[in-house]
């Protein structure tokens, strides 16, 4: 009897294993749905959709790590904070209410939605830029047509161009679907040319993607300093 109650465990240990690898849940569905969200990080890409590449380094890949470590930071400040994806997976995977059969609009219909039900104070979309000039390389803030939105990508941009040694502008992101729909101020930050070799290196050294997580993250704290927007605290 002892035996089989084992085995038995051991196949609901197993089955718990194998769905949250193979079904994995989505992040707004975990703790403090309830609790006003400060920011939403939108990792770009993901699943099927591997974004630019360049040979293994995979846009999807930068994107999920870079939001990672920024989520654990910002935490750490006492920030409200919520992963748009966790994992490798498609967003489009967790959208099971737009009648299409566009992958890429329910990718992008999810994320809206996500915003939407949350609410959050604003939203980081990560990106990787890619060009066929291998020289092209530094930073660049994309915002909306607000002015909370291009508050955010210039100090945010400014602190990039730092650790970059860049001078660069932020730009109005025109024609993107995120920045055109989302109902917060929103930023979509390009943390590099994976086309060149400099910002490849940046975006995958471990030690170099904290830099760039601890530019970003100090944006937002000038960020919420400038609005007087005390954020929630755990």
């Amino acid at each position: 009897m002892v035996k089989v109650m084992m085995k038995i465990r051991g196949v609901i240990v197993l089955f718990i294993f194998l769905s949250s690898v193979l079904f994995p849940i989505p992040a707004y569905c975990l703790d403090r749905v309830n609790t006003p969200v400060d920011i939403l990080i939108d990792a770009g890409h993901g699943g099927i959709d591997g974004g630019a590449y360049y040979k293994t380094t995979l846009e999807k890949d930068v994107t999920l790590t870079i939001a990672r470590l920024l989520y654990n930071q910002l935490s750490a400040k006492g920030y409200t904070v919520v992963l748009n994806r966790t994992g490798d997976y498609a967003l489009s995977d967790d959208n099971s209410w737009l009648n299409t059969r566009s992958r890429h609009q329910k990718d992008l219909a999810q994320r809206k939605h996500l915003m939407k039900s949350l609410s959050p104070k604003i939203t980081i979309s990560l990106h990787a830029n890619i060009s066929s000039n291998p020289n092209h390389h530094g930073p660049l803030v994309l915002y909306q047509k607000n002015n909370q939105s291009f508050m955010l990508a210039d100090v945010m941009q400014h602190t990039l161009n730092n650790l970059y040694k860049r001078v660069e502008l932020p730009r109005p992101g025109q024609n993107l679907y995120l920045l055109n729909h989302s109902i917060c101020p929103t930023v979509l930050v390009e943390i590099g040319f994976i086309s060149n070799p400099v910002d490849r290196e940046r975006m995958t050294d471990p030690l170099q993607q904290k830099q760039i997580v601890s530019a970003i993250s100090s944006a937002v704290d000038h960020y919420f300093f400038m609005f007087n927007q005390r954020h929630s605290r755990k």
